[in-house]
């Protein structure tokens, strides 16, 4: 698809793109990033019939939406939070099965459901429409919350993350194989107990991140500690791994064709799961596409990596600035 030049239309809108310039995105107090510590006593909980649902926020106004991949959670997104909560209330929630929400025992964790659920948490939190930014398996649930309730989604920026006939990608069946036999969560804690190890080239850092250093120790602790701290979160981390098939995205691609919000890729290119054909499979498929930006060299949780990237390709989604 050809990329789409997108004008400034009215002097409210070039008003909100030069605030944003206005205010760097790396200066005032905003724009630290918040700690594990911090991530951790600034956590909320909302109630839905899906559980009580965790997550964090930054900022007021118009809500932005942060969806997490696996086996993440909100924390992830803590330099994006930072960096765009002086222009939006900025929330990260956790999914069911993952992070910190209380799923309730026995709820169903396939993708539409977590769609479900990040609807009725919108809901809980009164909030009508949200700007929705999303990377791997929370990619798969932005395209159906966009399929499914689409007065949800105001914009939409995905980066690497199930596409159509590529969820689960190939390169992940021997983690599915390894969640049918129980041994996913074993895996992990080895990675919690040997840091070194989470970082090596067989590790969560070496096979995820473009520079293993990135996944720093506290993060690994954050991340991964919930998912193996007791018999029932192991199983949901198991169930929210085989709950990927079925595969429900080739039904919904006929829905998002028709779907007219603005929509931005964002995309590495050294993503073992994800090639980078994906992100113009979408560029295809959303008639208001805006595009796709390569990061070269980036895998697959590069938007921790480069939250300075995913704030800018934000603000240029939300403001309706020409993307480059």
């Amino acid at each position: 698809m050809t990329r789409r030049t997108y004008l400034l239309k009215s002097a409210g809108v070039a008003g909100l793109l030069s605030a944003a310039r206005a205010l760097p995105l790396n200066e005032g107090p905003a724009a630290r990033e918040m700690t594990a510590s911090e991530f951790h006593s600034s956590r909320r909980f909302v109630e839905t019939r899906f559980g009580r649902i965790a997550y964090v926020e930054r900022g007021h106004g118009s809500a932005a939406v942060f969806l997490h991949g696996l086996p993440l959670n909100g924390f992830q997104w803590r330099g994006a939070l930072a960096r765009l909560s002086p222009h939006r209330r900025c929330i990260a929630p956790d999914f069911l099965g993952l992070g910190y929400t209380e799923t309730r025992p026995g709820q169903d964790l396939a993708p539409a459901t977590q769609a479900a659920m990040i609807d009725a948490f919108l809901e809980a939190l009164s909030i009508p429409a949200a700007d929705v930014v999303a990377n791997d398996s929370g990619g798969a649930v932005a395209q159906l919350l966009t399929a499914k309730y689409p007065k949800r989604v105001r914009t939409l920026l995905l980066t690497n993350c199930d596409v159509d006939t590529n969820s689960p990608p190939k390169a992940m069946a021997p983690h599915l194989e390894a969640a049918r036999k129980g041994e996913l969560a074993p895996a992990l804690a080895r990675q919690i107990a040997d840091k070194a190890f989470a970082r090596s080239s067989d590790g969560l850092g070496g096979v995820c991140y473009t520079n293993p250093a990135n996944l720093t120790d506290e993060a690994i602790d954050t991340y991964l500690t919930p998912l193996v701290s007791s018999d029932a979160r192991r199983a949901q981390l198991h169930g929210y791994m085989l709950a990927f098939e079925p595969n429900p995205l080739p039904a919904i691609g006929p829905v998002l064709r028709k779907r007219g919000l603005p929509v931005r890729m964002v995309w590495g290119t050294a993503d073992q799961f994800f090639d980078a054909t994906w992100a113009d499979w979408l560029d295809r498929t959303f008639p208001h596409s805006r595009g796709v930006r390569r990061v070269e060299g980036a895998k697959l949780f590069f938007p921790e990596e480069r939250p300075d990237l995913i704030a800018e390709e934000a603000l240029r989604l939300w403001t309706g600035e020409r993307s480059v």
